[in-house]
C-alpha cells in the first residue's frame, strides 16, 4: 500500500515559515487600517485635491471611543476632516515645497506656530476637576520656598522693554508642576498665559524673561474663555502663539545667519 502523503513534502520548518509569512502580511495589512483614523483621507500638496482614502483592505472600520467622564462618545474614522485654518502659502509649486505665514505669522499656524485642533473642553484629573488651574483656584497647592515666586515680578521681553507682570502661577494638579505663569499686560486690562518652557525666572533680578516674544506681542496671546481654566484647544493656541516666536518674532528671526 501506497504511503499518504499529508503535507506535500514539506517539512514542519517549511510550514512554520509560511505561517509566519502570511502572519506577517496580516499584520501589515492590520497596522495600515488602524492608522487611518485620523487625517485621511489624505490631500494633494499642491492641488488640495482628496486623494484615494486607499481601498477595502487599507481602509479602517469606523471605531467607537469611550471618552472619559461621560463625555459621549467620538467614531473615527468618520469621512470629515477639521477645517485647516492656517494662513500661509507655498513658496514654489512642487510638492513638499516650505509654506510662509500670511499676515500675523505668530497666528499663522505653521512652523513652529503649528497645533492641532482639539476638543474644546478642559483636560480633567481621574475626579473629573480641571487639570490645569491657577493657584486662586488650586488653593491647597503652593510654591516651594526655596524657588523664587514669580508673582508680582516684571515681565521682560525679547527687545528688553517691560511687558507686564506675573498676576498668578497655573499649576496642573495631576502632575504636580507649573504649566503656564499668568501676565498682566502692561497698559492693558488682558492677562495671558506663557508656557512654563519658554520663560526664565531670574530670582536675583527679580524678574522673568521671555525671549520669544517682543514686548508689543504680548496683547495678542490667545485669550481664554474662561479666566479660571484653560480647555485642550486654548493650550494648542497659546502655546503655538508663543512658540512660533522664536522664528517669527522679528524678520531677522527668519532669515539664514550667513
Amino acid at each position: 500500500m501506497p504511503e499518504q502523503v499529508f503535507n506535500g513534502g514539506l517539512d514542519v520548518t517549511e510550514w512554520v515559515l509560511y505561517g509566519f509569512f502570511l502572519f506577517f502580511a496580516g499584520l501589515i495589512i492590520y497596522l495600515r487600517r488602524e492608522d487611518r483614523r485620523e487625517g485621511y483621507p489624505l490631500e494633494d500638496d499642491v492641488t488640495g485635491r482628496r486623494e484615494s482614502e486607499g481601498g477595502l483592505l487599507f481602509t479602517a472600520q469606523p471605531k467607537v471611543f469611550r471618552l472619559p467622564h461621560n463625555a459621549g462618545t467620538v467614531s473615527k474614522p468618520d469621512g470629515s476632516r477639521d477645517s485647516d485654518d492656517f494662513k500661509a502659502r507655498r513658496t514654489a509649486a512642487w510638492t513638499g515645497s516650505p509654506l510662509e505665514p500670511v499676515g500675523d505669522p505668530l497666528s499663522a499656524g505653521v512652523g513652529p506656530g503649528a497645533y492641532a485642533n482639539r476638543a474644546r473642553t478642559p483636560d480633567l484629573t481621574l475626579h473629573g476637576a480641571p487639570r490645569i488651574v491657577p493657584l486662586r483656584i488650586a488653593t491647597d497647592f503652593y510654591l516651594a520656598k526655596r524657588d523664587a515666586d514669580p508673582r508680582g515680578m516684571n515681565v521682560v521681553a525679547a527687545d528688553n522693554v517691560v511687558a507686564g507682570t506675573i498676576s498668578d502661577v497655573w499649576v496642573d494638579r495631576s502632575e504636580y508642576m507649573i504649566r503656564y505663569l499668568e501676565v498682566q499686560v502692561a497698559n492693558s486690562p488682558k492677562r495671558v498665559l506663557v508656557p512654563m518652557p519658554m520663560v526664565v525666572i531670574q530670582g536675583g533680578r527679580k524678574r522673568v524673561k521671555v525671549n520669544a516674544l517682543l514686548a508689543s506681542q504680548f496683547e495678542n496671546i490667545p485669550q481664554l474663555a474662561s479666566p479660571d481654566q484653560i480647555t485642550r484647544d486654548e493650550e494648542e493656541r497659546v502655546s503655538a502663539y508663543v512658540g512660533a516666536g522664536t522664528l517669527y518674532a522679528t524678520p531677522a528671526r527668519s532669515e539664514a545667519l550667513l
